[in-house]
């Protein structure tokens, strides 16, 4: 439902564009790792994966689970809250190995949060936390790197901020892009492991961004 729902607001809030590298693959029981940059790039990488065939279950903040309504949509369709900085977040990886090991899809935020900063400008994936690597090395599934761009534009800053972003984005449509790259084995150390993806996903996020520059320049 969930993802159907992303499918359907998405192209409200925004002009939504996908591209993917020639390996692209979304092989059941793999991980995606993204970049999180607003609150409204969820919804967006979840309406192009589902562009691409895939609707994955999400690992995102607990505290999503208390919205009335929303929480109990969230539990019904197998996505899994992810209580940070307490010692449940990691119950929030066996419930991810399992979904993996039943070859779902499982979308990771190996960030952790949002930037700290307040304007709509592109930002790089901050420094990756643990979770993902030792998530695939616990399970062996291949990462699959996605880049968006452009969610900052929807919503960013402070809550006035958002809500008025929210507000006007249905006028705005701002552009909207989403890149996936080739899937990799991610081997080595944990901090060997957690840069490497770190690495591949900026690397889809910059092929996003300089995306949204080409629709901007284009646009002129």
């Amino acid at each position: 439902m969930l993802s159907r729902i992303a499918d359907l607001l998405v192209p409200a809030v925004g002009r939504l564009s996908v591209t993917a590298d020639p390996g692209a693959a979304l092989a059941p029981g793999s991980i995606i790792a993204a970049n999180h940059t607003s609150l409204a790039d969820p919804a967006i990488v979840v309406a192009a994966l589902r562009r691409l065939g895939a609707e994955p279950v999400v690992m995102a903040a607990a505290g999503l689970w208390r919205v009335p309504l929303l929480g109990r949509a969230l539990s019904r369709e197998g996505h899994i809250p992810v209580v940070r900085g307490d010692r449940r977040a990691a119950a929030a990886l066996d419930v991810a190995a399992d979904a993996l090991e039943r070859g779902r899809l499982v979308l990771i935020y190996a960030e952790g949060g949002l930037p700290r900063r307040k304007d709509a400008a592109e930002t790089a994936p901050g420094v990756f936390r643990s979770g993902l690597a030792r998530l695939a090395e616990r399970t062996g599934a291949p990462v699959v790197p996605v880049g968006q761009a452009g969610a900052r534009r929807v919503t960013s800053g402070s809550t006035v901020k958002q809500l008025a972003g929210l507000v006007t984005a249905p006028v705005r449509r701002p552009a909207l892009h989403v890149h996936v790259g080739a899937p990799l084995t991610l081997a080595g150390g944990r901090s060997v492991q957690t840069a490497r993806a770190r690495i591949a996903v900026t690397t889809a996020w910059r092929t996003a961004a300089a995306n949204l520059d080409e629709a901007a320049a284009l646009a002129a």
